[in-house]
């Protein structure tokens, strides 16, 4: 069976670590599965994101950002997504569409319809069956990101209030779509974080 699943989050929320134990156990299950992560994901995508999140570019200005990563996910949509649901595979995401609804619209404060629309167009309209979001406080998860590479990029550089806005960003997103979107607190242990995912990707199964 073909499921589609994306993973979002604040930075150091933890998400490839739960793709990885979830690839692990559906695999198991004899489920064929692609991680697949954005902005990135294919050739093309992988160049785009190097210039978003290149600390160098200070100066680019959120429209330019946004249209940076629809670009790159129209590439993802058609040259891997699409391809793996045709084959019956089980599409996990680091990110997705949702990624810029939260912070190009919500955090940037880009217009919501424009970012919408882009979103509709960039993936041909394709929804993921399910939304898993890794909920922690900013301060939590970049001191992660810190500890595991000491560096951080162009996003993770922002200030605290972008941070702050991107967790109320998705917290809204939830309440919005609560059949498709769930929150799971990112602050248990891995074990616990991983028990609670399951349940959840089960009951689409």
């Amino acid at each position: 069976m073909s499921l589609f699943i994306t993973f979002e989050g604040g930075e150091g929320s933890g998400k490839t670590t739960q793709i990885n134990l979830l690839k692990k156990v559906l695999q198991k299950k004899d489920h064929h599965v692609l991680i697949t992560r954005e902005p990135g994901g294919t050739t093309i995508g992988d160049q785009i994101r190097h210039i978003l999140l290149d600390p160098k570019n200070k100066k680019m200005v959120p429209l330019t950002e946004l249209l940076l990563y629809e670009a790159g996910r129209s590439q993802h949509v058609q040259e891997k997504i699409l391809a793996a649901l045709k084959k019956n595979i089980v599409v996990i995401s680091d990110r997705y569409a949702d990624a810029s609804t939260v912070y190009q619209g919500y955090a940037r404060k880009l217009s919501s319809n424009l970012v919408s629309k882009l979103n509709a167009i960039a993936t041909s309209d394709l929804k993921p069956d399910l939304t898993i979001i890794l909920d922690c406080p900013p301060k939590d998860g970049l001191k992660r990101v810190k500890e595991s590479r000491h560096r951080f990029d162009r996003i993770e550089k922002e200030k605290k209030s972008f941070h702050d806005a991107i967790r109320k960003g998705y917290l809204k997103l939830a309440k919005s779509e609560p059949r498709r979107v769930k929150i799971v607190n990112a602050l248990g242990s891995k074990k616990e974080i991983h028990e609670q995912i399951l349940k959840l990707v089960f009951k689409k199964i």
